[in-house]
């Protein structure tokens, strides 16, 4: 493994960004803003290689974009319902920055934070202290994010979290997939399975109203394989609250620290296939439907509604208001540590 580092300025300091190429020639390649993914690059069924993730032309682009391309969300990813909760009776008012609702750890998240980093071995370590009060949230936080690239095209990602006070927490990753190339446009004729016989309804802020409801029989089904395009029109509340689908579905059979397969993802076009396997509860999918207007593309055109999906493997939205729902609390003493890993081969 052949891991490059270049250093960028920008408006808030120097911006690392790693470069990680396999003894195949496929590459990854990483930023220190928000702990993101900026490309990555395998080959097709006749061996071309083309980028595969939604990314933008300039570094700097990446502060404070409406997509959070990319990158690691935090101190809670997805929404808490008017930014509030309790630990032990003490309630807790985020900022609000979505509606009505707290979205992504709020204005000043860890995906708008330069991360510290270093390449441990054949890892890149991306991590952060996130101080006591910040954006509201109890506790001072280390929270570190680690990625691997290995020979058979595995991106694997290692997100942990200590904190000195009960906190609450929950992080993933918001790279937007284009199997057939980045440049591409609509993924909507990309297949999807999804290891997931329930999902959660929302209200129309898109908060969880705590049920979980079977797929069976609604546009939210995809135990077997489905193209995204093919019932995202459908007069169906989850679908016309977001434009498309930007929903939560829950992993069956879920044992916690279990790493198993939740989504696959394929192009008939290249042939790419992407597999996507964690030891999170649950995973959001959302369509990129509202992606017109984001910056400009690393390629120099204009991304547009629906040109990548985003499969976010995480706790499931507004935990700590359910108590049905996997906790997402940490403990002081407590480490948390989740795994998503990205799979690329072809078929």
């Amino acid at each position: 493994m052949k891991i490059d580092k270049e250093i960028f300025k920008s408006q808030k300091g120097d911006v690392a960004v790693y470069t990680m190429t396999n003894s195949h020639g496929c590459r990854v390649k990483l930023s220190a803003i928000g702990a993101g993914v900026l490309a990555i690059e395998v080959p097709d069924r006749n061996g071309k290689l083309a980028d595969v993730v939604l990314g933008y032309k300039n570094v700097e682009d990446y502060f404070y974009d409406g997509p959070c391309a990319g990158k690691v969300p935090g101190r809670y990813a997805n929404r808490i319902a008017k930014g509030e909760f309790a630990i032990d009776g003490v309630k807790y008012q985020l900022r609000i920055n979505n509606g009505p609702n707290a979205l992504h750890g709020g204005p000043e998240g860890f995906c708008n934070q330069i991360w510290n980093s270093e390449v441990v071995g054949e890892t890149v370590v991306f991590s952060l202290f996130n101080a006591d009060g910040f954006e509201n949230y109890p506790g001072n936080m280390i929270v570190k994010a680690k990625y691997t690239f290995s020979d058979d095209n595995e991106l694997a990602l290692e997100l942990s979290a200590v904190c000195d006070k009960k906190t609450i927490v929950n992080l993933t990753n918001h790279t937007y997939f284009n199997l057939a190339g980045e440049d591409f446009g609509s993924v909507l004729n990309h297949t999807l399975t999804l290891a997931c016989s329930h999902y959660l309804p929302t209200d129309d802020t898109l908060i969880p109203t705590g049920e979980m409801a079977a797929v069976a029989g609604t546009p939210m089904d995809f135990i077997t394989a489905k193209k995204l395009g093919a019932e995202i029109k459908c007069d169906f509340p989850a679908l016309n609250y977001g434009k498309g689908y930007d929903n939560c579905w829950v992993v069956d059979d879920w044992t916690e620290g279990e790493v198993k397969k939740v989504a696959t993802l394929h192009d008939e076009a290249s042939g790419r296939v992407l597999e996507v396997l964690t030891s999170q509860p649950a995973v959001q999918v959302y369509t990129g439907n509202w992606l017109d207007g984001c910056p400009q593309s690393v390629s120099g055109h204009s991304y547009h509604d629906y040109d990548g999906v985003a499969i976010e493997c995480q706790g499931m939205p507004d935990a700590p208001n359910h108590k049905n729902f996997p906790s997402q609390e940490l403990s002081s003493g407590s480490e948390y540590k989740r795994i998503i890993k990205f799979k690329f081969s072809t078929k």
